[in-house]
């Protein structure tokens, strides 16, 4: 084996209107993690795509192992042992998980499929990987980290030399992302090289052997991980100085007025949120702290007309509404942005302008027929005000980056004037460049009056963007911190203080 296992040189890849790769080299080691990294949109996953052959690159080439090689098959890749991790999940829900892990290659006994077998390997896999999980349980009973480690299984069922995770942790646990750094430690040993794409700069620095970061479709350069910071990767990342994280609050704060008011709200799930009490003053952004588990998305779902509340009190501008559905939320002008952007959020293969107009359609409506022209209109404008880069309005919404998508679900929210903006974890698996653009929305919304609740786990993020931060730990609340009494130890304790 040479130098390189894998040599990716010049590679372009045009679609219509931007070119995604303009001239990108990647070489990756053997027995090595080699980490990719750049902002939304800068061409990551297109390249991972040109590699697994869901894209043919438009010119360049591919090197495996000193051989030249055109994938223009998936199943190409695999069998040149390239295998793939997605950032988007999409198992047979209502099969068995060894039937995902398996398929299209189940052991078979003359004409049918040997189950026992299936089981068997499905086991000794697991077993490999320390995974405790009934190869017979439907794929639909897992939760979303336990499937991202199925997923992991599955790729490492290949006995692929080049594995390509696009962001694997985005919805594990701590104790989950353990596990998966205790494979990939297991994998490098056994030679195999890792692609790794992450945001998460600690896991970065900690699991990579040499990083390479793009920017705007190009090669920006290759490092070893020793010798690179976390400031040194943002500015190489986003070309510019990012000392500054969170843009300056330059407004005069409103005087406290209690625009929502939430009293003794209980789920009639004993293991969800109970007894919540809080208040959200206007121009506030009011941050929700707290570990997985600690029902926070679950509590403002509620809100939202999402989930049954049992009892419980919610005023808005002090008087009582009894919120119901979604209908009843939008008509108070609460808006929420979900967690799950991808799962509930986003319409993929449907138009930005679509996904941009679809929760305010009655606005552009006339005797129950659209008005094409006002539509387009509102999301133009809209799409514009938050900087949404993308060819043109009738491009599929799954075609850009996250950083995009999620400005277009803020947008999409916004025509429906909202007073209260609930967003749940807004920047998760964006990129520093487009959390910016983001925290610069939600203070511009602050100043012009309106109400924002922020759950983020992130703490520099809680703490960096919030007025006042509640805490919250198996579904009740522990504190409320004011500006000056921020402290991150302070939160953990109170995020854990009902733990055993």
């Amino acid at each position: 084996m040479g130098e390189y296992v894998l040599e990716m040189n010049k590679i372009t890849k045009v679609f219509p209107g931007v070119t995604a790769l303009d001239g990108v080299t990647l070489k990756v080691r053997p027995g090595t993690v080699h980490a990719l990294m750049g902002e939304n949109g800068a061409g990551k996953s297109t390249l991972m795509k040109c590699l697994f052959g869901i894209y043919h690159e438009d010119g360049g080439e591919i090197i495996l192992d000193g051989k030249k090689e055109v994938i223009n098959t998936s199943k190409q890749a695999l069998d040149l042992g390239v295998s793939m991790i997605h950032q988007e999940l999409h198992p047979i829900r209502f099969r068995p998980v060894m039937e995902n892990i398996w398929l299209g290659r189940f052991p078979m006994r003359g004409i049918a499929v040997d189950r026992k077998k299936m089981i068997q390997m499905t086991k000794d896999l697991f077993k490999k990987v320390d995974l405790d999980i009934d190869p017979e349980i439907r794929a639909g009973e897992l939760s979303a980290s336990t499937l991202q480690l199925v997923e992991i299984a599955r790729a490492v069922s290949y006995n692929s030399k080049i594995i390509i995770m696009d962001e694997p942790t985005s919805s594990l646990t701590d104790n989950e992302t353990e596990h998966l750094f205790k494979i990939i430690n297991q994998l490098r040993d056994e030679g195999r090289s890792i692609i790794y794409i992450s945001h998460k700069m600690e896991e970065i620095l900690r699991i990579a052997d040499e990083v390479t970061i793009m920017r705007d479709g190009q090669y920006v350069g290759t490092w070893p991980a020793a010798e690179l910071t976390t400031d040194l990767i943002i500015s190489r990342m986003v070309g510019r100085d990012m000392t500054n994280r969170f843009p300056p609050k330059d407004y005069e704060p409103f005087p406290r007025e209690t625009v929502l008011r939430v009293k003794d709200l209980c789920s009639p799930l004993p293991k969800s949120f109970q007894d919540v009490s809080f208040h959200l003053h206007r121009g506030e952004i009011l941050g929700i702290g707290g570990l997985v588990g600690a029902q926070r998305t679950e509590l403002v779902e509620a809100i939202f007309g999402l989930r049954e509340i049992a009892s419980g009190i919610i005023e808005k501008n002090g008087k009582a509404f009894h919120v119901k559905n979604v209908r009843d939320a939008k008509a108070a002008k609460i808006a929420l942005l979900t967690e799950e952007r991808r799962a509930t959020g986003v319409f993929g293969s449907l138009s930005v302008l679509d996904n941009t107009v679809i929760a305010s359609q009655q606005k552009y409506a006339r005797h129950g027929v659209l008005q094409e022209k006002k539509r387009y209109q509102a999301a133009s404008e809209a799409d514009k005000q938050l900087n949404v880069k993308t060819p043109t309005l009738e491009t599929a919404m799954q075609n850009l980056s996250g950083g995009n998508q999620q400005k277009v679900l803020i947008a999409r929210w916004l025509l429906t004037d909202p007073d209260i903006l609930i967003l749940d974890e807004p920047t998760r698996g964006i990129d520093v460049g487009a959390k910016y653009e983001i925290y610069t929305i939600m203070l511009d919304l602050v100043k012009a009056g309106k109400s924002i609740i922020m759950i983020s786990s992130e703490m520099p993020e809680l703490l960096g963007m919030a007025d006042r931060v509640m805490v919250m730990c198996e579904g009740r609340v522990t504190g409320f911190l004011e500006k000056d009494q921020f402290d991150q130890v302070e939160v953990m304790r109170l995020a854990t203080q009902f733990m055993k």
